[in-house]
């Protein structure tokens, strides 16, 4: 049985399937908060249930700090999984420009 520590994974999926920009090939998107360190997640999904989940490296993918804290600021409220929110446009382009091609 997870215990707090462990994200529930597939209410934040059904969660993130309400927002188009979040879904780029075939992962989800999104950013998590905790511990004052923002990262940029994705899930991808699998025969029905989550397959992969990883943090991803944000700068690597031109992502910045920046960003991230404009996607929060922009997203807050939208989840009701506390810490968790949508990317914004700015990377939902950033993320397509690079992933959409691969």
């Amino acid at each position: 049985m997870p215990d707090a520590s462990v994200p529930a994974y597939d209410e934040i999926l059904e969660q993130l399937q309400e927002y188009h920009r979040s879904q780029i090939g075939r992962s989800y998107f999104y950013i998590r908060m905790e511990n004052d360190r923002t990262n940029l997640c994705r899930i991808v999904p699998g025969a029905g249930k989550i397959f992969f989940h990883e943090i991803v490296d944000h700068e690597k993918h031109g992502i910045s700090e920046d960003d991230l804290e404009e996607a929060v600021s922009l997203g807050a409220g939208s989840f009701t999984t506390p810490g968790y929110y949508p990317v914004s446009g700015h990377i939902e382009t950033k993320l397509r420009v690079l992933l959409d091609y691969q």
